[in-house]
């Protein structure tokens, strides 16, 4: 899997996007603290059925790192007090997006983009240029160029995965 490069000055907001979502109940959060675990349990019980397996357990290590920031570096997406999606940053390493995951149920109506564009804006925000989306699914890749005009690293492939314990 190559990483993927976004030019952060190129991302801007999409009110519009959000005023949709905020009409169907769906609100995004940066996580506090005291949410840190129930985001945790969300990876967790929802990775079997909306991820691939592989993923549950660095997911969950990575969610938790980025909560571990200040101010914490993960955003949820949340309809009826009930998280629905998950976006992290700054979690594998500095200028990192990732991972993101989004329930299948609540996929295709703008939830993933929108937490995508929130988290990516809040690093410009934090003096980012750039972004590197980690390892992104081959099934996702498209979603990131279209959305972000994210483009493939060439030649990024272990990259800084090499210093995983079995990498």
């Amino acid at each position: 899997m190559a990483d993927m490069l976004v030019k952060l000055y190129h991302v801007t907001p999409d009110p519009l996007l959000i005023a949709r979502l905020a009409q169907e109940q769906i609100t995004l959060k940066r996580v506090l603290a005291p949410d840190a675990l129930r985001v945790i349990h969300f990876i967790e019980t929802n990775a079997e059925a909306h991820w691939p397996q592989e993923s549950k357990e660095s997911w969950m290590a990575e969610c938790a790192a980025s909560m571990a920031n200040h101010p914490p570096t993960c955003f949820v997406a949340v309809q009826q007090r009930t998280i629905i999606g998950f976006a992290c940053y700054n979690a594998t390493a500095k200028g990192y997006f990732g991972p993101m995951g989004v329930l299948r149920e609540a996929q295709g109506n703008g939830v993933g983009k929108a937490l995508l564009i929130t988290s990516l804006l809040a690093m410009w925000d934090e003096g980012y240029g750039y972004a590197i989306i980690g390892w992104p699914a081959r099934s996702a890749m498209n979603f990131y160029a279209k959305t972000v005009q994210a483009q493939v690293i060439e030649d990024s492939s272990p990259g800084i995965y090499r210093r995983l314990i079995d990498g």
